[in-house]
Order: C-alpha cells, then sequence, then structure tokens
C-alpha cells in the first residue's frame, strides 16, 4: 500500500479572486475533465499550472469552468499539460539521466535537484519523486556532475551525512504557498507549520492566536483523505529539522507576525480583540488601598488622581506610566532630602497587561504573609497549632 501526498496539497490558487459556485465545478470533476490523475492535478495546483478559487459561502476550493476552457484550449492537451507534471523516482530518474541509481541519490542528497512531491511505501519509508522536466534541464545544465569523478564540495557534503532532499523540498513547498497567500495571517500559518509546537509557542505566546493560526492553515485539494499516520508524517516533515533553518523560519515568523497583528488582531473568545499597546502609549493605572495603610477598603474603588497631583505632598508622579517602583519592590531606597515617591500599584485587572513573573511572586509572598497574619475562623484550629 502506498500513500500519495495529495493529502497535504495546498488548497489556494488565486485566492483574491472568487466567482459563484454556479462558474465552477469540484476538484474531482475538473480532474477528470483536465485527465489528470489525483497526484497529477495535485502537482499542477502546487506548480501554479491551475488556479483554484474559494466559493463566497466557503467551503472547499472549487475551480472555474473559465479556468478548465482556457487549460483545454492549449496546444498539445492533455499531453502537453500530463508531461509538465510528469514525476520520476530515483530509478526511472537515474535511467533519465544515464547514471546509476547510486549517483542519482547522491545528487539529490547533496541538493542537486529538489523532490516536487513524496509518496509513502508499504513500510511507511518516504519516497520521494521528481519533476522529469527538471532533470532534463539539470542534465543540459550540469553535465559534468553525470559522468566522471565527483567534485570535492560534492564528497565533503556527502562525507559529512548531508541530506538536501527534505530541506529543499520543505523550502520550496512554503515558498509557493508564501507566494500565492495574500491575507497576512494566512501567512503567518504557512510559517507557523514549519516549527514544532514548543518552538511556535516560544515565537506565539497567545494561544488565541495559536487557535487562529490552525484555522488558517491550508488543507488538500480533495479533502482530508489517507491514514492518520501518513498525515502525521507529512505534518513533521513539514517541520524545520536544521538549526540554521529552525532559526530562519523563527525569523520570518515574528517579521510575518508582527505585519499580520498591524492589519488585523487575531479574534479572541466573545468577539473581544486583543489590544496591542503601541510603543510611547501612556498608561495611569488606578491606585490600589494596598498602598496607603492609612486608607481603609472603602476608598478602594476611588478613581486615579490626575499623573500631575499625588495623595502624598510634594510628590512627584512615576517617570514610567503605569509601572512604580513601589509596586514591586516597594518605596524607593534611594536616601537623602527631597520628596517622597509615589506609591502606585496596578490592580489585579484582566484588562492590564500581565506583571512580570517578578511580580507576580511578590504578590504572591505578600498574599501568603496576610493570609498568616489574618485570624482563624472559629471552629479551625491554626495552622501550625
Amino acid at each position: 500500500m502506498t500513500v500519495a501526498e495529495d493529502v497535504c496539497t495546498e488548497t489556494t490558487g488565486v485566492p483574491a479572486e472568487t466567482m459563484p459556485a454556479a462558474g465552477t465545478v469540484a476538484v474531482g470533476a475538473a480532474a477528470q475533465e483536465l485527465r489528470l490523475k489525483r497526484g497529477e492535478f495535485a502537482i499542477a495546483v502546487h506548480l501554479g499550472l491551475i488556479r483554484l478559487t474559494v466559493p463566497r459561502d466557503g467551503g472547499r476550493p472549487r475551480v472555474g469552468c473559465e479556468e478548465i476552457g482556457r487549460l483545454r484550449s492549449q496546444d498539445g492537451f492533455p499531453e502537453e499539460l500530463r508531461e509538465r507534471v510528469r514525476t520520476v523516482g530515483t530509478a526511472k530518474g537515474a535511467q533519465q539521466l544515464g547514471i546509476s541509481p547510486d549517483r542519482f541519490t547522491k545528487l539529490a542528497r547533496a541538493g542537486c535537484f529538489t523532490p516536487v512531491t513524496f509518496y509513502l511505501n508499504r513500510y511507511r519509508a518516504i519516497v520521494w519523486l521528481y519533476l522529469a522536466d527538471e532533470l532534463t534541464g539539470f542534465a543540459a545544465r550540469e553535465s559534468q556532475l553525470l559522468t566522471g569523478r565527483s567534485p570535492a564540495w560534492l564528497r565533503d557534503r556527502l562525507q559529512g551525512g548531508a541530506d538536501c532532499r527534505a530541506v529543499n523540498w520543505r523550502s520550496r513547498r512554503v515558498e509557493r504557498l508564501l507566494s500565492l497567500m495574500e491575507d497576512p495571517w494566512a501567512r503567518v500559518a504557512v510559517l507557523a507549520d514549519t516549527l514544532d509546537p514548543v518552538q511556535l509557542a516560544e515565537v506565539v505566546d497567545d494561544p488565541y492566536e495559536r487557535a487562529y493560526l490552525a484555522r488558517m492553515r491550508s488543507g488538500p485539494a480533495f479533502g482530508p483523505t489517507g491514514p492518520v499516520w501518513a498525515r502525521e508524517t507529512t505534518a513533521r516533515l513539514m517541520q524545520a529539522d536544521e538549526p540554521d533553518e529552525m532559526l530562519w523560519r523563527r525569523v520570518s515568523l515574528i517579521t510575518e507576525l508582527d505585519n499580520a497583528r498591524e492589519a488585523r488582531q487575531a479574534p479572541r473568545p466573545g468577539g473581544d480583540r486583543r489590544a496591542f499597546p503601541c510603543p510611547g502609549a501612556e498608561h495611569e493605572p488606578a491606585p490600589d488601598s494596598r498602598a496607603d495603610p492609612e486608607r481603609g477598603p472603602e476608598s478602594a474603588a476611588v478613581p486615579a488622581p490626575p499623573p500631575a497631583t499625588s495623595s502624598i505632598p510634594g510628590a512627584t508622579p512615576s517617570p514610567t506610566p503605569g509601572r512604580a517602583w513601589g509596586s514591586i519592590h516597594g518605596p524607593s531606597p534611594t536616601p537623602g532630602p527631597g520628596p517622597a515617591p509615589s506609591l502606585v500599584r496596578t490592580p489585579a485587572d484582566t484588562s492590564e497587561p500581565a506583571v512580570g513573573l517578578l511580580a507576580r511572586i511578590g504578590l504572591r509572598r505578600r498574599t501568603a504573609r496576610a493570609a498568616k497574619r489574618r485570624p482563624s475562623p472559629p471552629g479551625r484550629a491554626p495552622l501550625g497549632g
């Protein structure tokens, strides 16, 4: 049993324009009209030879009738179209280049040509496939690599254990998907698939944004087909596994994520949107009754005074809006004459930005000390008693 890569073929052709469902057909019917097999149709979509459209009401991608007519009207249809998407494995590729299968594998591992797709054989091993048209072009450009002794750079690369087939396939696929995506969050979703969940959580720390990226991922053109283990193998193959590649993907993801956040924010539960503070934006938190031991709990709801005033005569406002020294470390230990600093604490409000780890630890310690000082309720012995 073999499982082809069409279980993970991208669904986006030209995402900008959509057409009514009456002018489109399903991808299965389109493949029959174009006289292509499922794998050939998937490769044609990946290469940009066939443009898919998305209905206005959502759903799976479809193929426009005008697109089918354009392809059928080309010269040499369907042989010309099928030749452009024809793939070969190691044995047939070596036969086409006139070399041994072992030399063909070495050239592929060294990155001399890039696989376009793959399938999993009965042993769940990855079998790479290459475009026959690209192999013909490689033979015309690099004929010196097909005969004689391999160059030194090729031998050194292979002796170091290099295998560029997965990296080149992944780079080719990602670049192709990015060229098709116009929505900024869809571009982020493409790059998010190249990182494992741990690294993705380090870059995209917002769980709602990660959930939104999961919904923005492109799916298979023919729907989720094949066994689960085949889809899991394909998902793992999409993830970067080289240190340099992982670093490059992380940097690219950060750049695309910043662009997406500027365009719009990821949806939040209940239609709420996360408000990212702009650099330099000032925010003055409301005072907490704990900042002044003489104030009672009734004053906790009193709104914050203007920044120019303070509850202590002669005090100056905090130089950093929204975060004062007293909110984390207590009063400033700086001795000497001068006005006393204003003691302002940030209340525990979900709308405020999350405080740092040290601040949370400090609050927990103060809470624990307050709990120890609190008298025990009637009928219960104090802790440690």
